[in-house]
């Protein structure tokens, strides 16, 4: 099964998502409907639909999306992981078979040992007896502190998104490659090719800005724990699906077919356990 392994859905309020910037392409409803054509032009066939919102209701309408469209194959959706009430919503989402995985916006907490506070890591341990994932949103600054959360979950599954969103329109490198490098000696640690064109220049960038940061992932995480993710549609304020495709796409020419079949879906179907078939809940 090929797969992009991170988009994102949303019924457009500008109270409900203040993140959006206004007068983009963003400021509207993105849905399904929008992303099925894409898919199809690039080859795939299906996707992971990611939390952009904080809220339980808001994983509960992903999944009521994810019902009445065949190419959603899993959701990753938000529960207060700090609650004394963790484990209520995770039994209750987690009736649903295509719910698969959780996940904060960590980037947006000022403190950047928010992962390993007592209340985070207690909501992260709750997450294994449910089998969920948990994909990690932060900036380079708190990469120690995600390399600290894992070490101490060896046995949770956790994936990086956006491969930490690195300095790429100044060329920076270091230190995020030597950080990156610690956080994949963790082998429960996969990680996302996504969300670097909007850490790029939005109007100018071209295909050789990404190289430095692409060899860096491909090096520490080899083909087992890569996956191909579009941030479609946060991804148009910088280019097209079709552009961000034909990135990694020529990237990837040097890999082996296996190796290339794997990045392009097989990683991520079995990290998040989603099928080509996955069922929706019936009734």
């Amino acid at each position: 099964m090929r797969l992009d392994s991170h988009q994102h859905f949303w019924s457009y309020d500008a109270q409900q998502y203040p993140w959006i910037p206004k007068g983009s392409a963003l400021q509207r409803d993105w849905l399904p409907n929008d992303l099925a054509p894409l898919l199809a032009k690039a080859g795939l066939d299906g996707c992971v639909a990611v939390q952009a919102r904080q809220t339980v209701e808001e994983s509960r309408w992903l999944l009521t999306l994810a019902d009445h469209a065949p190419i959603v194959k899993g959701v990753v959706g938000w529960v207060d992981l700090r609650s004394d009430k963790v484990e209520e919503q995770l039994a209750e989402l987690s009736k649903h078979p295509k719910f698969v995985g959780v996940r904060h916006v960590v980037q947006d907490e000022p403190d950047q040992l928010f992962m390993v506070r007592p209340e985070f890591q207690r909501g992260i341990g709750k997450l294994k007896p449910f089998k969920l994932t948990y994909d990690i949103l932060i900036y380079p600054k708190q990469l120690p502190a995600a390399i600290e959360l894992v070490k101490r979950f060896p046995e949770q599954p956790f994936v990086l998104d956006h491969i930490a969103k690195p300095f790429i329109k100044d060329g920076i490198v270091s230190p995020w490659r030597e950080l990156i490098r610690e956080l994949a000696r963790s082998p429960h640690v996969f990680c996302k090719v996504s969300g670097m064109i909007t850490e790029a220049g939005h109007a100018n960038w071209k295909p050789s800005d990404f190289k430095p940061f692409l060899d860096v992932v491909f090096e520490a995480f080899s083909e087992e724990r890569l996956m191909f993710g579009s941030d479609w549609p946060v991804c148009l304020l910088a280019g097209s699906y079709e552009r961000l495709f034909a990135l990694v796409d020529d990237y990837t020419c040097q890999l082996t077919r296996e190796a290339r079949a794997k990045f392009f879906g097989s990683n991520a179907a079995r990290f998040y356990g989603v099928s080509k078939e996955r069922p929706g809940v019936s009734g």
